[in-house]
């Protein structure tokens, strides 16, 4: 089953930094709010990974591989 709380994080990580980026580029570090963006998914990207991980995991399991 699906753990909500993982996918309250990766919204919450989301709505970070979507008002990050906007602070960032109205005080003109446009440079900056990239830098953050891209850590903002990479941290996401994680989050997903190890999600597929144990979705891959399960489905051994399941089948016995």
């Amino acid at each position: 089953m699906l753990d909500l709380s993982l996918l309250f994080k990766i919204a919450g990580a989301g709505i970070l930094l979507v008002i990050i980026e906007k602070v960032l580029d109205s005080s003109g570090k446009k440079e900056i709010a990239t830098i953050a963006n891209i850590a903002g998914i990479v941290i996401i990207l994680m989050m997903v990974i190890t999600l597929i991980s144990r979705l891959f995991d399960s489905v051994k399991t399941m089948f016995m591989l």
